[in-house]
């Protein structure tokens, strides 16, 4: 009987140290500032791409199988926009047509900034008590809100990375990267 008694006792012990191994990680108000700042630095490497990239060259691939580089760039966008819309329960923005965006410097850039100006507007409006609510991130994990920010930071800045290679295949150096 005591080892029944020691055994309830363990496991009663264990099932909160449990929940507080999974309890979301509160983040500081002060950090919605860093992911603003991430933000600004996605729009900024996009747009230095666009502008630098000269547009006879937008429907161009590096590789066959590769998006080309006006695709490779509005994926980056609008996958911000897409998560953000998907995770933050806010509606998607009417957004740019891509028959003009994939092939105009001015079309481009208009996406870029649509997407961007979207998602600050709905980073800066977040409530905290959102921020800090879980979701199922694409099925894979249990993660707070604000962190979904920073999973949207590293796919942007690992899909533009694979912009580089447009602009090396024409022996042209790729626009300069400055975090912050």
């Amino acid at each position: 009987m005591r080892a029944l008694v020691i055994l309830f006792a363990l496991a009663t012990v264990a099932g909160p140290v449990d929940a507080q191994q999974t309890a979301p990680v509160p983040m500081p108000e002060s950090y919605r500032g860093t992911q603003l700042n991430m933000l600004k630095v996605q729009r900024s490497l996009l747009l230095a791409m666009v502008d630098s990239m000269p547009e006879s060259l937008y429907r161009d691939r590096a590789t066959p199988v590769q998006r080309d580089f006006a695709q490779q760039v509005h994926h980056c966008a609008y996958a911000v926009a897409g998560i953000i819309a998907q995770y933050m329960g806010a509606s998607l923005p009417a957004l740019p047509d891509t028959a003009v965006a994939f092939n105009t410097r001015a079309g481009l850039t208009a996406y870029v900034n649509t997407v961007f100006d979207y998602a600050e507007g709905v980073l800066k409006s977040q409530s905290a008590a959102s921020r800090g609510e879980i979701v199922n991130f694409f099925g894979q994990m249990q993660i707070p809100r604000w962190q979904v920010w920073d999973e949207v930071h590293q796919h942007t800045m690992w899909t533009a990375g694979q912009i580089v290679a447009n602009f090396r295949k024409h022996d042209m150096a790729p626009p300069g990267f400055a975090f912050f």
